[in-house]
């Protein structure tokens, strides 16, 4: 699989398997192992999603060996506090059932995410994690946490599909060499929409591919790491299956001009969003 080679050198696949809203735990636990069945090597997960210990039993389960497996979660920031950061950590690896993270990312720009990134750098110091970044980070508040602190994060994890392409914020990224990590690629509520443009359509029939599939593409060669989720295993086969065309710079061109540049989930400079949070669970 195609991979992208971050900051400090680790080598992150290029293509992922999203666990968000997979609620149900047996459900998701076969959802992760028919994606690795079917190839996937990056597994994402996150505290608040409540399935850490799905994805554990399912990299219990797998024959492929552990370190193969890029295993990512995020620290949900009601455990930004310098006391409940550590501890949170080591108790996501539990349920996860492994003895070091390939990646540890900040799940959002709220409450005290400057003392959950030191305590990011201080676990990466000591090796149990291979990299660290964050999520739903715009460029001012990556830009922020880069200036003042001692690492900048290797990855920022951010919302990214044809109608939210991330383009100022890519740039800020590709500055500091921050890897891009693309949540809801096909769009979540807007996907049927985006399926039925013709930008998506033509290269669809062209190279006898699905629309999604060609969306995932778009976003792999623009540079992004998507992370797709489905239970369906069918569907879990089809997303991964995007190795083998490749679309021109006119089909790229024509992809690129659907961006509105706005985010449906994740705007942390929404205030609303922000005062929200204090009743996020």
């Amino acid at each position: 699989m195609k991979t992208i080679r971050l900051s400090n050198g680790v080598e992150m696949p290029a293509l992922g398997f999203g666990t968000y809203q997979i609620t149900d735990l047996a459900l998701c636990e076969r959802s992760v192992l028919a994606a690795i069945d079917a190839g996937y090597r990056m597994i994402d997960t996150a505290q608040v999603y409540g399935n850490e210990e799905a994805v554990g039993a399912a990299l219990k389960k797998t024959p492929v060996p552990r370190q193969e497996l890029f295993v990512v979660t995020k620290v949900r920031f009601h455990s930004y506090e310098p006391d409940r950061c550590r501890a949170s950590v080591l108790e996501s690896m539990k349920k996860l059932g492994v003895d070091y993270l390939d990646l540890l990312l900040l799940h959002w720009p709220f409450a005290n995410y400057y003392a959950a990134w030191r305590e990011l750098e201080r676990f990466y110091q000591e090796g149990v994690v291979r990299a660290i970044g964050v999520s739903n980070f715009h460029a001012d508040r990556l830009v922020d946490l880069i200036n003042y602190n001692d690492m900048a994060p290797h990855v920022n994890q951010i919302e990214a599909h044809l109608f939210c392409q991330q383009r100022v914020t890519r740039e800020w990224m590709d500055k500091y060499r921050v890897a891009a990590m693309a949540y809801a690629p096909l769009g979540q509520a807007r996907r049927q929409e985006m399926y039925a443009l013709p930008q998506v359509l033509g290269p669809a029939e062209k190279y006898g591919k699905t629309p999604a599939q060609v969306m995932l593409r778009f976003l792999i060669q623009s540079g992004f790491a998507p992370i797709p989720k489905s239970v369906h295993p069918e569907r879990v086969q089809e997303n991964f299956q995007v190795w083998d065309f490749s679309l021109t710079g006119a089909e790229m061109e024509a992809l690129r001009g659907l961006d509105t540049g706005v985010a449906m989930i994740g705007n942390p400079e929404n205030p609303t969003r922000a005062e929200a949070s204090l009743h996020w669970k």
